[in-house]
């Protein structure tokens, strides 16, 4: 595998099963990634200099996914010219609305791009459109991704209007595959 163009860090391993969609994706759009564990509050010096270093080892992109207070993408940010993606984790009482305003509310020169409160999957097709702002094979790739997302929509249309509503929710509801879809899927 080629070197990795973006870095999937997540402020500790429980917010794994959501980073992972933005791993998946990666991969499926030929990006090559790594992905740590960085906590911006147990591990701070460490999380500091992967963003200074991150450019200098060939990195493009920053995803960092974290939960709560969720200062891992801005602490990153803030030490690195790259553009960083922040992911709020769905965690604690308030299930990811601390997460979302602590990624989003960053100050003047240190912008976070963010997703929805575990869009992953989201931040790993930003992360492939920037690269492929430059490449032009990865751009073809979330091309063709993005006119799979549009044939998969017809194809369920289609069959909603062929089963009506009430079918068509019973079949959905036997497969469970709405009950764990990322959001926006």
């Amino acid at each position: 595998m080629s070197d990795p163009l973006v870095g999937v860090l997540m402020g500790s391993d429980s917010d794994l099963p959501v980073m992972r969609q933005a791993i998946d994706v990666l991969e499926a759009l030929g990006v090559p990634s790594e992905v740590a564990v960085l906590s911006a509050h147990r591990s701070p010096d460490r999380a500091a200099a992967y963003g200074r270093e991150a450019a200098g080892r060939g990195l493009k992109v920053i995803i960092a996914g974290a939960g709560v207070a969720a200062h891992l993408a801005g602490v990153l940010a803030a030490h690195t010219a790259l553009p960083v993606i922040g992911v709020p984790v769905k965690a604690g009482p308030l299930q990811g609305l601390d997460a979302l305003l602590s990624t989003v509310q960053m100050p003047h020169g240190v912008p976070v791009a963010a997703v929805a409160v575990n869009g992953a999957k989201n931040a790993g097709i930003l992360a492939a459109q920037i690269i492929g702002a430059g490449d032009p094979e990865v751009r073809a790739r979330v091309e063709r991704y993005k006119a799979g997302l549009g044939t998969e929509a017809d194809a369920k249309n289609a069959r909603l209007q062929a089963l009506g509503i009430e079918k068509y929710l019973r079949e959905r509801s036997l497969t469970d595959s709405w009950k764990d879809a990322a959001p926006n899927d």
